[in-house]
């Protein structure tokens, strides 16, 4: 079952939850949806091992959350 990005984005932003998991499987349908969203400059991603991808926001212009 696909998963709604457009929800979890926002609630990465809205603080509800502290990160997103995208795993190397998922990229390819979240990567469109990630490049719609308004607030993406604040979305940071790190890569990780195997082609997963956790993002987190960044609350502040500093980049300090």
């Amino acid at each position: 079952m696909a998963r709604d990005f457009s929800s979890l984005l926002e609630q990465l932003r809205q603080g509800s939850i502290k990160e997103l998991k995208v795993e190397a499987d998922e990229f390819n349908e979240f990567q469109p949806i990630y490049m719609k969203y308004d607030q993406r400059k604040r979305v940071i991603g790190e890569a990780q091992r195997n082609g997963t991808v956790i993002y987190r926001f960044e609350n502040n212009e500093n980049g300090q959350q």
